[in-house]
Protein backbone atom coordinates (compact mmCIF):
# COMPACT_ATOMS: atom_id res chain seq x y z
CA UNK A 1 0.00 0.00 0.00
CA UNK A 2 1.02 3.40 -0.32
CA UNK A 3 0.60 5.36 3.08
CA UNK A 4 -1.75 3.44 5.01
CA UNK A 5 -3.88 5.20 7.24
CA UNK A 6 -4.07 2.19 9.54
CA UNK A 7 -0.63 3.08 11.01
CA UNK A 8 -1.65 6.35 12.38
CA UNK A 9 -2.81 5.28 15.61
CA UNK A 10 -3.60 1.67 17.29
CA UNK A 11 -6.70 -0.75 16.23
CA UNK A 12 -7.90 -0.37 20.00
CA UNK A 13 -8.46 3.24 19.31
CA UNK A 14 -10.03 3.38 15.94
CA UNK A 15 -12.09 0.26 16.46
CA UNK A 16 -15.19 1.87 17.36
CA UNK A 17 -16.91 5.33 16.21
CA UNK A 18 -20.40 6.87 16.55
CA UNK A 19 -22.63 6.88 13.45
CA UNK A 20 -24.67 9.61 14.78
CA UNK A 21 -22.68 13.32 15.15
CA UNK A 22 -23.08 15.01 18.00
CA UNK A 23 -23.74 18.78 18.57
CA UNK A 24 -20.97 19.31 20.50
CA UNK A 25 -18.48 17.55 17.70
CA UNK A 26 -18.57 20.84 16.30
CA UNK A 27 -15.78 23.57 18.31
CA UNK A 28 -14.59 27.19 17.67
CA UNK A 29 -10.94 26.98 17.76
CA UNK A 30 -8.54 30.15 16.89
CA UNK A 31 -11.61 31.69 15.69
CA UNK A 32 -12.84 28.92 13.18
CA UNK A 33 -15.32 26.01 13.79
CA UNK A 34 -14.16 22.40 12.92
CA UNK A 35 -15.74 19.08 13.60
CA UNK A 36 -13.88 16.68 15.70
CA UNK A 37 -14.53 13.93 14.24
CA UNK A 38 -12.68 10.60 13.01
CA UNK A 39 -12.26 9.41 9.13
CA UNK A 40 -15.18 6.37 9.80
CA UNK A 41 -17.02 8.73 11.02
CA UNK A 42 -16.54 11.68 7.79
CA UNK A 43 -17.12 8.21 5.46
CA UNK A 44 -20.08 7.67 7.32
CA UNK A 45 -21.46 11.02 6.89
CA UNK A 46 -20.53 10.94 3.26
CA UNK A 47 -21.95 7.40 2.81
CA UNK A 48 -25.63 8.81 3.98
CA UNK A 49 -25.24 12.06 1.89
CA UNK A 50 -25.37 9.94 -0.72
CA UNK A 51 -27.94 7.44 -0.15
CA UNK A 52 -30.23 10.33 0.21
CA UNK A 53 -29.24 11.92 -3.25
CA UNK A 54 -28.10 14.72 -1.11
CA UNK A 55 -24.53 17.53 -2.15
CA UNK A 56 -22.35 17.93 0.39
CA UNK A 57 -18.99 19.46 0.67
CA UNK A 58 -16.28 18.07 3.35
CA UNK A 59 -13.69 21.14 4.13
CA UNK A 60 -10.83 21.13 6.12
CA UNK A 61 -9.07 23.60 8.27
CA UNK A 62 -5.38 24.06 9.32
CA UNK A 63 -3.87 26.97 10.63
CA UNK A 64 -2.95 28.37 7.11
CA UNK A 65 -7.11 28.39 6.47
CA UNK A 66 -7.75 29.71 9.61
CA UNK A 67 -5.25 32.68 8.86
CA UNK A 68 -7.35 32.62 5.54
CA UNK A 69 -10.47 33.79 6.74
CA UNK A 70 -9.16 36.53 8.49
CA UNK A 71 -8.03 37.75 5.37
CA UNK A 72 -10.38 36.50 2.51
CA UNK A 73 -14.26 36.56 2.83
CA UNK A 74 -14.68 33.94 0.29
CA UNK A 75 -12.23 31.54 2.23
CA UNK A 76 -14.65 32.92 5.10
CA UNK A 77 -17.87 31.92 3.16
CA UNK A 78 -16.16 28.36 2.04
CA UNK A 79 -15.73 27.52 5.53
CA UNK A 80 -19.10 28.94 6.76
CA UNK A 81 -21.30 27.17 4.16
CA UNK A 82 -19.45 23.68 4.51
CA UNK A 83 -21.44 20.66 5.65
CA UNK A 84 -18.26 19.11 7.55
CA UNK A 85 -15.19 20.84 8.47
CA UNK A 86 -12.36 18.35 9.37
CA UNK A 87 -9.35 18.89 11.24
CA UNK A 88 -5.84 18.91 9.16
CA UNK A 89 -3.33 19.63 11.76
CA UNK A 90 -2.07 17.97 14.60
CA UNK A 91 -0.64 21.13 16.13
CA UNK A 92 -4.45 22.62 15.75
CA UNK A 93 -5.80 19.91 17.41
CA UNK A 94 -3.72 19.78 20.60
CA UNK A 95 -4.28 23.50 21.02
CA UNK A 96 -7.95 22.59 20.87
CA UNK A 97 -6.80 19.82 24.16
CA UNK A 98 -5.23 22.47 25.61
CA UNK A 99 -8.17 25.24 26.20
CA UNK A 100 -10.62 22.57 26.97
CA UNK A 101 -11.83 21.03 23.90
CA UNK A 102 -12.09 16.89 23.91
CA UNK A 103 -9.98 16.63 20.61
CA UNK A 104 -7.55 13.89 19.91
CA UNK A 105 -4.70 12.54 17.43
CA UNK A 106 -7.61 10.61 15.37
CA UNK A 107 -9.41 13.41 15.00
CA UNK A 108 -6.61 14.37 12.36
CA UNK A 109 -8.79 14.03 8.98
CA UNK A 110 -6.38 13.98 6.11
CA UNK A 111 -6.09 12.30 2.76
CA UNK A 112 -2.97 10.87 3.68
CA UNK A 113 -4.32 9.65 6.65
CA UNK A 114 -7.91 7.95 5.19
CA UNK A 115 -6.50 7.39 1.96
CA UNK A 116 -6.48 3.48 1.92
CA UNK A 117 -9.95 3.13 4.33
CA UNK A 118 -11.46 5.81 1.88
CA UNK A 119 -11.01 3.80 -1.79
CA UNK A 120 -12.12 0.39 0.05
CA UNK A 121 -15.15 2.09 1.15
CA UNK A 122 -15.98 3.52 -2.17
CA UNK A 123 -15.20 -0.23 -3.40
CA UNK A 124 -17.60 -1.69 -1.51
CA UNK A 125 -20.41 0.92 -1.58
CA UNK A 126 -19.27 1.69 -5.74
CA UNK A 127 -18.87 4.91 -5.38
CA UNK A 128 -17.39 6.81 -8.54
CA UNK A 129 -14.87 9.35 -7.74
CA UNK A 130 -13.99 12.44 -9.82
CA UNK A 131 -10.22 14.14 -9.04
CA UNK A 132 -9.76 17.72 -10.40
CA UNK A 133 -6.32 19.23 -9.93
CA UNK A 134 -2.47 18.74 -10.30
CA UNK A 135 -0.76 19.36 -13.96
CA UNK A 136 -1.74 17.73 -17.02
CA UNK A 137 -0.73 14.30 -17.17
CA UNK A 138 -0.51 13.93 -12.56
CA UNK A 139 -4.00 12.82 -12.46
CA UNK A 140 -3.36 9.84 -15.18
CA UNK A 141 -0.07 9.13 -12.95
CA UNK A 142 -2.13 9.02 -9.78
CA UNK A 143 -4.55 6.76 -10.84
CA UNK A 144 -2.45 4.26 -11.56
CA UNK A 145 -1.11 4.12 -8.39
CA UNK A 146 -4.35 3.66 -6.94
CA UNK A 147 -5.56 1.77 -8.90
CA UNK A 148 -2.95 -1.03 -8.33
CA UNK A 149 -3.31 -0.98 -4.88
CA UNK A 150 -7.09 -0.47 -5.15
CA UNK A 151 -8.09 -2.37 -8.71
CA UNK A 152 -11.59 -1.83 -8.31
CA UNK A 153 -11.88 1.40 -7.91
CA UNK A 154 -13.77 4.47 -10.62
CA UNK A 155 -11.77 7.27 -10.96
CA UNK A 156 -11.96 9.52 -13.53
CA UNK A 157 -9.49 13.03 -13.75
CA UNK A 158 -9.27 16.50 -15.00
CA UNK A 159 -5.75 18.57 -14.45
CA UNK A 160 -6.11 21.77 -12.84
CA UNK A 161 -4.51 24.16 -15.06
CA UNK A 162 -7.45 25.68 -16.41
CA UNK A 163 -8.93 29.15 -16.10
CA UNK A 164 -10.98 28.80 -13.71
CA UNK A 165 -12.77 32.52 -14.20
CA UNK A 166 -16.76 31.52 -13.15
CA UNK A 167 -18.38 31.83 -16.38
CA UNK A 168 -15.56 31.54 -18.53
CA UNK A 169 -15.35 28.59 -21.41
CA UNK A 170 -12.28 26.16 -20.14
CA UNK A 171 -14.51 26.46 -16.41
CA UNK A 172 -17.41 25.90 -17.88
CA UNK A 173 -15.69 22.51 -19.50
CA UNK A 174 -14.86 21.17 -16.57
CA UNK A 175 -17.95 21.48 -14.89
CA UNK A 176 -19.65 19.98 -18.29
CA UNK A 177 -17.02 17.05 -17.62
CA UNK A 178 -17.63 16.52 -14.23
CA UNK A 179 -21.87 16.60 -15.08
CA UNK A 180 -20.64 13.80 -17.60
CA UNK A 181 -19.34 11.52 -15.67
CA UNK A 182 -21.83 11.73 -13.09
CA UNK A 183 -19.49 10.56 -9.78
CA UNK A 184 -20.65 10.31 -6.04
CA UNK A 185 -17.60 12.52 -4.88
CA UNK A 186 -15.44 15.07 -6.20
CA UNK A 187 -11.88 15.16 -5.11
CA UNK A 188 -10.63 19.08 -5.60
CA UNK A 189 -6.96 19.47 -5.15
CA UNK A 190 -6.15 22.99 -6.53
CA UNK A 191 -4.36 23.77 -3.27
CA UNK A 192 -5.65 26.53 -0.83
CA UNK A 193 -6.90 29.10 -1.73
CA UNK A 194 -7.61 28.34 -4.95
CA UNK A 195 -9.65 24.73 -4.09
CA UNK A 196 -11.96 26.50 -1.93
CA UNK A 197 -13.06 29.81 -4.52
CA UNK A 198 -13.57 27.29 -6.77
CA UNK A 199 -15.97 24.49 -4.42
CA UNK A 200 -17.54 27.94 -3.40
CA UNK A 201 -18.61 29.40 -6.83
CA UNK A 202 -19.09 26.04 -8.51
CA UNK A 203 -20.45 23.58 -6.29
CA UNK A 204 -24.24 24.28 -7.21
CA UNK A 205 -23.64 23.89 -10.85
CA UNK A 206 -22.56 20.02 -10.11
CA UNK A 207 -24.55 17.41 -9.79
CA UNK A 208 -25.43 15.34 -6.69
CA UNK A 209 -21.93 14.72 -5.30
CA UNK A 210 -19.84 14.84 -1.85
CA UNK A 211 -16.91 17.52 -2.67
CA UNK A 212 -13.48 16.73 -0.67
CA UNK A 213 -10.52 19.34 -0.52
CA UNK A 214 -7.36 17.51 -0.47
CA UNK A 215 -4.73 19.98 -1.55
CA UNK A 216 -1.84 18.00 -3.36
CA UNK A 217 -3.55 14.65 -2.37
CA UNK A 218 -2.81 13.38 -5.86
CA UNK A 219 1.02 14.95 -6.11
CA UNK A 220 1.59 12.91 -3.34
CA UNK A 221 -0.30 9.75 -5.00
CA UNK A 222 1.35 10.43 -8.37
CA UNK A 223 5.34 10.66 -6.57
CA UNK A 224 5.41 14.29 -7.62
CA UNK A 225 5.41 15.17 -4.37
CA UNK A 226 7.42 13.98 -1.37
CA UNK A 227 5.22 13.10 1.78
CA UNK A 228 6.33 13.46 4.99
CA UNK A 229 7.05 10.10 7.34
CA UNK A 230 3.73 9.27 8.81
CA UNK A 231 5.52 9.23 12.40
CA UNK A 232 6.27 13.28 11.93
CA UNK A 233 2.70 13.90 10.95
CA UNK A 234 1.37 12.12 14.05
CA UNK A 235 3.70 14.13 16.53
CA UNK A 236 2.64 17.22 15.08
CA UNK A 237 6.03 17.88 13.36
CA UNK A 238 4.27 17.49 9.78
CA UNK A 239 5.56 21.29 8.99
CA UNK A 240 8.83 21.13 9.61
CA UNK A 241 9.32 18.21 6.92
CA UNK A 242 7.15 20.29 4.65
CA UNK A 243 9.39 23.22 5.35
CA UNK A 244 12.49 21.75 5.02
CA UNK A 245 11.74 20.93 1.68
CA UNK A 246 9.53 23.56 0.43
CA UNK A 247 11.73 27.01 2.79
CA UNK A 248 10.78 29.66 -0.27
CA UNK A 249 7.59 28.92 -0.80
CA UNK A 250 6.54 27.66 2.94
CA UNK A 251 8.43 30.02 4.90
CA UNK A 252 5.93 32.52 5.14
CA UNK A 253 2.87 30.27 6.08
CA UNK A 254 4.74 28.68 8.96
CA UNK A 255 6.89 31.34 9.93
CA UNK A 256 4.38 34.33 9.93
CA UNK A 257 1.19 33.45 9.44
CA UNK A 258 0.72 31.70 12.59
CA UNK A 259 1.45 34.83 14.64
CA UNK A 260 -1.76 36.83 13.10
CA UNK A 261 -3.53 33.75 15.52
CA UNK A 262 -2.53 35.00 18.28
CA UNK A 263 -5.39 37.28 19.20
CA UNK A 264 -7.85 34.07 18.48
CA UNK A 265 -5.71 32.17 20.67
CA UNK A 266 -5.82 34.64 23.84
CA UNK A 267 -9.46 34.74 23.05
CA UNK A 268 -9.14 30.70 23.40
CA UNK A 269 -7.50 30.99 26.95
CA UNK A 270 -9.87 33.24 28.08
CA UNK A 271 -13.34 30.92 27.25
CA UNK A 272 -11.32 28.14 28.47
CA UNK A 273 -10.30 29.97 32.20
CA UNK A 274 -14.05 31.82 32.75
CA UNK A 275 -15.96 28.20 31.38
CA UNK A 276 -18.43 27.05 33.77
CA UNK A 277 -17.47 24.27 35.40
CA UNK A 278 -19.25 20.93 35.49
CA UNK A 279 -21.03 20.45 38.57
CA UNK A 280 -20.19 17.71 40.65
CA UNK A 281 -21.77 14.75 40.46
CA UNK A 282 -23.59 13.69 43.84
CA UNK A 283 -23.26 9.80 45.98
CA UNK A 284 -26.10 8.61 43.88
CA UNK A 285 -25.10 9.42 40.65
CA UNK A 286 -21.87 8.36 41.23
CA UNK A 287 -23.35 5.28 42.76
CA UNK A 288 -25.41 5.11 39.38
CA UNK A 289 -22.32 5.60 37.30
CA UNK A 290 -20.03 2.62 39.45
CA UNK A 291 -23.13 0.34 38.73
CA UNK A 292 -23.33 1.24 34.98
CA UNK A 293 -19.79 0.44 34.47
CA UNK A 294 -19.95 -2.40 36.48
CA UNK A 295 -22.67 -4.01 34.38
CA UNK A 296 -21.31 -3.04 30.67
CA UNK A 297 -17.50 -4.59 31.93
CA UNK A 298 -19.84 -7.31 33.23
CA UNK A 299 -21.44 -7.56 29.52
CA UNK A 300 -17.61 -6.88 27.81
CA UNK A 301 -16.33 -10.00 29.66
CA UNK A 302 -19.24 -12.39 28.63
CA UNK A 303 -20.76 -12.22 32.46
CA UNK A 304 -24.13 -12.17 31.46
Amino acid sequence: MFLPAKDAFSPEVRQTFRQNRRPEERVQVLGGAMDLVRPEEVFHFVARKIAAGESAVVANHNLHSLYLIRKDEKIAEFFRTSDLIEVDSVPLIFWARIVGRASRRFHRCTYLDWRDAFWERAIKENWKVFFVGGAPGVGERAVERIKSDWPGAQIAVHHGYFDAAQGGAENQAVVDAINAYRPDIVLVGMGMPRQEVWVLENQKALGTCVTFTVGGAFDYEAGVQRPSPRWMGQVGMEWLFRLMVDPQRLFTRYCVEPWHLMGPALGDVHRALTRPRRPKLSEAARAEYARAADMARSDVLGGR
